[in-house]
């Protein structure tokens, strides 16, 4: 795909198939069990078999191979199997390499899956414990020595120069975090469930690094996800209504690091997310004006605000008042802050339920539904569409 020219993948292919485990903080199995478990449900619900599986696309940071996946589930051989870097940024572009493989013929029916313990097994949001000498560690090592060691830590210096430049108070981010576990209060698979917040509540959790607090943070969860891509063609012949790819798009912006990119000239936006959302809306023929429904990937709420204006719904600083006045649907699931952490995977699932009009907070007549993946990396975009 170019970031400059409209690419010919919108349309080819489909998401048919949904699954997962329950979102949990101490599922009591392995990841490599949580993977077979989302897969096989996926597969159910898209009304196919093992032996109809030809290729899996997961994430780099994966602890269970693809072809140990496969075999965990029955299925036999692989003519594709493909990793996406760049962690949570991967999501969305787990959908656009399989889509690439279907479209080229490579493979007829694809499964994306992403599975961990990351609440009682490794905590990413613990930091940087140890680390191996690599290239791209090299950027870190402007920042680990002066306490920047979390992913907190590097958001709260971008979240700080935003409203610095644009003159807000932290208390903006509350409308993210109400808006997200708001839906999350209506979701039973959601860790909020039955538990919306208020700004007050925003406002009185503790700091976790200025300006973000408790609730600007996602959750930290146990669980899989899986995703069963194939052709439009097939997917008109099976039992849910297809979720089209109606386009899907990597990016990553110039002077690009993992979530340290601090000597941009500028810390008030997400460069990676303008080149998805050019390429988004240059191949979907679509406009922020056609989008009902946005599962923007919401680790922590200030990227949710740059995202926002970065795909053009408002203008720059004025994100936070687009939330509050509800003027777009925004993480009917509750999002990661409020459903589960599954570094986005769950957001993809929300999109094709809100689609298919099986959504538990449903959107009347939702017929085009964005998707992002992972900010501050590198990272993934969707537009999936009804059929017809």
């Amino acid at each position: 795909m170019s970031a400059r020219a409209r690419d010919a993948l919108g349309g080819q292919a489909a998401i048919v198939g949904i699954g997962a485990t329950e979102f949990s903080k101490d599922s009591g199995r392995s990841e490599l069990r949580l993977a077979a478990e989302a897969v096989r449900a996926a597969l159910d619900d898209a009304g196919l078999t093992a032996a109809d599986v030809d290729g899996m696309v997961t994430f780099t940071m994966d602890t269970s191979p693809e072809i140990t996946v496969a075999q965990a589930c029955g299925i036999g051989e692989l003519s594709f199997f493909s990793r996406v870097h760049y962690g949570g940024g991967a999501a969305c572009a787990t959908v656009q390499q399989a889509a690439l493989a279907i479209a080229a013929g490579v493979a007829e029916v694809v499964v994306c899956y992403r599975a961990f313990n990351e609440r009682s097994g490794r905590r990413f949001g613990s930091g940087v414990q140890h680390r191996e000498p690599s290239a791209e560690g090299v950027a870190l090592g402007w920042s680990l020595p002066f306490g920047l060691l979390t992913p907190a830590s590097w958001v709260a210096m971008a979240a700080q120069r935003y409203l610095h430049t644009y003159g807000l108070d932290p208390e903006v981010f509350g409308h993210v975090a109400v808006t997200d576990r708001a839906y999350a209060a209506t979701n039973p698979a959601a860790w909020f469930h039955g538990r919306p917040i208020t700004l007050a509540d925003h406002a009185a959790s503790r700091w976790i690094v200025e300006p973000l607090r408790l609730l600007d943070c996602c959750q930290e969860t146990d669980g899989g996800q899986a995703i069963v891509v194939t052709s439009l063609t097939r997917a008109r012949a099976l039992p849910h209504r297809p979720a089209v790819i109606a386009a899907a798009a990597q990016g990553a912006g110039r002077a690009q690091e993992q979530m340290t990119s601090f000597y941009r000239d500028d810390l008030t936006g997400l460069p990676e997310m303008n080149v998805v959302a050019r390429q988004l809306w240059r191949t979907s023929g679509l406009s922020p004006q056609d989008i009902d429904v946005a599962i923007l990937y919401d680790h922590f709420t200030p990227f949710v605000l740059m995202q926002l204006e970065e795909f053009g719904f408002c203008a720059r600083g004025e994100a936070a008042d687009f939330v509050r006045r509800a003027a777009l649907p925004l993480n009917t699931h509750g999002g990661q802050l409020g459903e589960a952490y599954l570094h986005g995977m769950n957001g993809i699932a929300e999109a094709v339920r809100q689609l298919r009009g099986t959504a538990v907070n449903q959107v009347p007549e939702a017929e085009r539904v964005l998707v992002t993946a992972g900010t501050g990396v590198p990272t993934s975009g969707l537009v999936l569409a009804v059929d017809g």
